[in-house]
């Protein structure tokens, strides 16, 4: 039976956030009264971004492993440098490897178009992990 690199990787993931524990109390419907389109605007954006790029849902499993690695998720893999600040972004192991910023971008876009300043950037890559996964099932 083949399994793909994704899927291996999807449930490496899983599994230590079950080892690992956690603290909060996670649900789908968090934003259903806040913004209760946010799926499906994530959605859209990852199903255009996938016309061009079949690696796109990968490359934001990554990104959202990455943000969680330490510390747990926070979104601190998004930030940019600052003065005298290097931001793990750009930190040596991510330079050139992590991708997909721009598709996270314009997921943030698109939502503060929808509903300002209500979904945070962490949830953003949590919610486009967990999209991108269904989409490539």
């Amino acid at each position: 039976m083949f399994v793909s690199r994704f899927a291996v990787v999807a449930a490496l993931f899983l599994i230590s956030s079950f080892v690992l524990g956690c603290n909060g109390q996670l649900t789908y419907t968090f934003y259903s009264s806040s913004c209760q389109n946010v799926s499906g605007v994530v959605r859209n954006i990852l199903e255009r971004a996938q016309q061009s790029d079949v690696r796109i849902g990968a490359k934001l499993i990554r990104l959202h492993f990455h943000d969680c690695f330490v510390n747990g998720c926070d979104g601190s893999i998004l930030l940019d440098n600052a003065d005298g600040i290097e931001s793990e972004k750009d930190a040596g192991p991510n330079k050139d490897s992590a991708d997909g910023f721009d598709v996270v971008d314009d997921i943030k876009t698109a939502l503060e178009n929808v509903c300002p300043g209500v979904v945070s950037c962490a949830d953003i890559l949590a919610l486009a992990s967990q999209i991108s996964v269904t989409l490539v099932s």
